[in-house]
């Protein structure tokens, strides 16, 4: 068996204990559509949060599709959402750009989203979260996250345009063990965002991230020892384009596949924002990461350089959930 595979039963059976513990908390709070939980619902459950709450809120989904349009308040905090089963817990919706609602207005990228998380110290393992508006829809977010310390291990994030929102430029942001599909700018926004071992795969020649990061943060995206693939046919994605002048993504120790063009980076409708955007990789591998054919106003990170970019100082100083900084 290869590495990976070790990798994958080790990481199932410690996800199984761990979900095992916490189902039989007494705490925890249970959502089950068959009625055998406390609620049916992932948002009744959320409403029954108290607000302003300061104890640590556990919520067991179990297994099932949940179409629902999610909200957590930025007054309830301290929440950790566990699925029964990654592929098999799916908390999704369809709302996209251009959609109008049952009360006449139109739905824009911000308001499309299937979950919006705007309370502090949220935690998410072992769930799906989704989008299935449709190829054709625009954007159509999955996931908008604008509170601070969010964590995310062993999810999925699924759709097509706009699908992860990482949208609070003070919000900082952990994605461990993740996968993340899409098509153009499927990871975008203003947060601080620490992606470690995931998996981002792209459904088009198109764009993966789209940044806005801040002139005065100096860390925007970091994506470490990750994996990026794409469907058949994909040749001509990039690695990502400046949504904001000051952009700033980078990938260190990243496996890219074929489908990255050799220019690595695109421009946001030829602007002037490459000028100052902040792109840069450090030992890549793989097809698509052929350091001498990248933009020229891209990086490739120099040894010292390098040695900044830890979880530590890119989170500053927030130590994730079961992370170990490094």
């Amino acid at each position: 068996m290869n590495t990976t595979g070790k990798k994958m039963i080790l990481l199932t059976a410690v996800l199984l204990f761990f979900l095992a513990s916490f189902a039989q908390q007494k705490d925890a709070i249970v959502v089950a559509q068959d009625g055998s939980g406390n609620f049916e619902t992932v948002q009744q459950a959320f409403d029954a949060i108290p607000e302003n709450n300061s104890k640590p809120i556990t919520i067991f989904v179990k297994e099932g599709i949940y179409k629902e349009k999610l909200y957590l308040d930025s007054e309830k905090s301290f929440v950790t959402l566990i699925g029964q089963d990654r592929f098999k817990t799916i908390l999704t919706y369809n709302d996209h750009s251009g959609k109008t609602t049952s009360g006449g207005d139109t739905i824009n990228t911000v308001t499309s989203c299937s979950f919006l998380i705007d309370g502090n110290n949220f935690t998410a393992r072992n769930i799906t979260f989704r989008n299935n508006a449709g190829l054709d829809a625009g954007q159509a977010v999955a996931v908008e996250v604008n509170g601070d310390k969010a964590s995310f291990t062993n999810c999925r994030f699924i759709g097509d345009q706009d699908v992860l929102f990482t949208r609070n430029e003070h919000s900082r942001e952990y994605y461990k063990d993740c996968y993340i599909e899409g098509t153009t700018d499927f990871i975008f926004g203003a947060a601080t965002a620490w992606f470690e071992e995931c998996r981002i795969h792209s459904k088009k020649n198109s764009h993966v991230t789209a940044a806005s990061t801040p002139e005065d943060h100096p860390f925007g995206y970091v994506f470490y020892d990750c994996e990026l693939t794409g469907d058949t046919g994909i040749t001509n994605a990039d690695l990502g384009r400046p949504w904001r002048p000051y952009a700033s993504v980078t990938f260190m120790h990243c496996y890219i596949g074929q489908h990255i063009k050799a220019a690595g980076w695109s421009n946001w409708h030829h602007t002037d924002s490459y000028k100052t955007a902040r792109f840069s990789e450090y030992e890549d591998g793989g097809p698509g990461a052929n350091s001498k054919k990248r933009i020229f106003w891209s990086h490739q990170l120099t040894n010292e350089q390098a040695k900044e970019y830890t979880m530590e100082n890119v989170l500053q100083g927030w130590v994730p959930p079961g992370s170990k900084c490094k």
